[in-house]
């Protein structure tokens, strides 16, 4: 069921729950909702802006992970809706206005489509906008015949996925030629070849989802273990310190707050999982747009019609995104910088109206932990211990004893290993 409270501002939280709330619940909801009211009815007859059904927002999955803490655990999903009039603005890719609040605002009755048969896969490529190079249909047109049958519509929209240069760097790792002439090395490789050169204080680059350059040796003060109940206690180590920068330009161009927030994400994700395990500190964000208009500032062009958002709606908004998600994990941004670019030749007018948006942040680790063990290597000790303690499979080691460091610390690199 979906039991509604009104805010001060009239503002309505609804909460899903499984089972009806108690009164205990509902007293513990009011006062996380700030004094909001619970309202003792199934529907609220009146027009609300609200997040759509089919996209559960971050604030919900936050809301309801601090209400579960709380000892409420029925609830499955919180959002928040306002009030709707004809002023109000909001985003139409994830928001959508509410004739009424009822009880089946949540509920999502999608069937999936059927399957299609791709017989024209250039054809398919077009009207999909998939971005197929002339080789990959080809490529695609010969394993059809070679499997003797026609591709489905996923499996050609996966390829395009898969095999797209955000995952496969085609353009940095494919042929350089230049006046005719191949290369040695490819883009990638040139950028790589510094490092490889001059490694100079370089721990660990090109090889993990971070970087990491020799650090300070760190007096720390923390428990002993960090996944069991243990003393505190001061040490001494090596430390690492981690350094990591993305783009994010599209989806930032698209929806500028929730594309600049993953961006952000996206790096403090990768130095998390960077070698064994590290941690970050600090974060900093760069844009790069057309002119901004500030309050209608008329500096260099008039202002003309955009695709998706204008330009000030766009740094607003992912400035807030970035920061956002910097904040619920902890990571300050506290650095970036704006470059903005038109410029007319010919009566042709460039600019950037596809943002860049870069995200980048420092952290730290333990230099023992900056380098992924080999699987192999791990795969053969799990086997020893094991052989040593009687057990037949790996399994029963692990639930017997969840407290060993031994199978804490597993993060190792994804390798087929075939000798066990």
């Amino acid at each position: 069921m979906i039991a509604f409270f009104k805010s001060k501002n009239s503002e309505i939280y609804a909460v899903h729950s499984i089972d009806n709330l108690t009164q205990t619940e509902i007293k513990k909801l009011s006062w996380i909702f700030s004094g909001s009211v619970h309202l003792n009815i199934k529907k609220i007859q009146k027009k609300y802006i609200g997040p759509r059904k089919t996209m559960i927002t971050p604030w919900s999955t936050n809301a309801v992970e601090i209400v579960e803490n709380m000892g409420i655990n029925s609830v499955l999903r919180i959002e928040l809706f306002i009030p709707h009039n004809n002023s109000s603005k909001f985003d139409k890719m994830t928001s959508e206005i509410y004739d009424e609040l009822n009880q089946e605002i949540f509920d999502i009755n999608l069937k999936p489509d059927e399957i299609k048969q791709i017989t024209d896969i250039a054809d398919y490529n077009r009207t999909e906008g998939l971005a197929l190079s002339q080789d990959e249909i080809e490529y695609l047109e010969g394993l059809s015949k070679k499997i003797n049958r026609n591709l489905t519509d996923s499996e050609v929209f996966g390829f395009s996925q898969v095999n797209s240069e955000h995952c496969r760097h085609k353009i940095f790792n494919g042929k350089f030629i230049i006046d005719d002439k191949e290369m040695s090395n490819s883009l990638f490789q040139l950028i790589k070849k510094t490092t490889k050169q001059n490694l100079n204080y370089v721990v660990s680059a090109y090889k993990d989802n971070v970087a990491f350059i020799e650090g300070p040796t760190i007096k720390q003060f923390a428990p002993e273990h960090g996944h069991k109940p243990s003393t505190y206690k001061e040490s001494n180590f090596k430390s690492v310190i981690s350094l990591k920068a993305e783009t994010h330009n599209f989806p930032t161009t698209v929806e500028p707050f929730s594309g600049a927030a993953t961006g952000s994400g996206g790096e403090i994700r990768d130095r998390l999982a960077g070698g064994q395990g590290s941690l970050p500190l600090a974060g900093t964000a760069v844009y790069m747009t057309p002119y901004p208009r500030i309050n209608d500032s008329k500096i260099g062009f008039n202002e003309r019609n955009w695709l998706y958002q204008k330009p000030i709606e766009i740094l607003i908004k992912a400035s807030n995104g970035a920061s956002d998600f910097g904040n619920k994990f902890g990571q300050p941004l506290i650095s970036g910088s704006l470059l903005t670019f038109e410029h007319k030749e010919e009566n042709k007018l460039y600019g950037f109206d596809k943002v860049i948006m870069l995200a980048g942040g420092i952290g730290f680790g333990k230099y023992s932990d900056s380098k992924k063990k080999k699987i192999s290597d791990f795969f053969k000790k799990l086997d020893k211990d094991r052989n040593d303690k009687g057990c037949i499979f790996a399994i029963c080691v692990t639930t017997c004893e969840p407290n060993n460091d031994f199978y804490n610390r597993g993060i190792v690199e994804v390798l087929d290993y075939n000798d066990m």
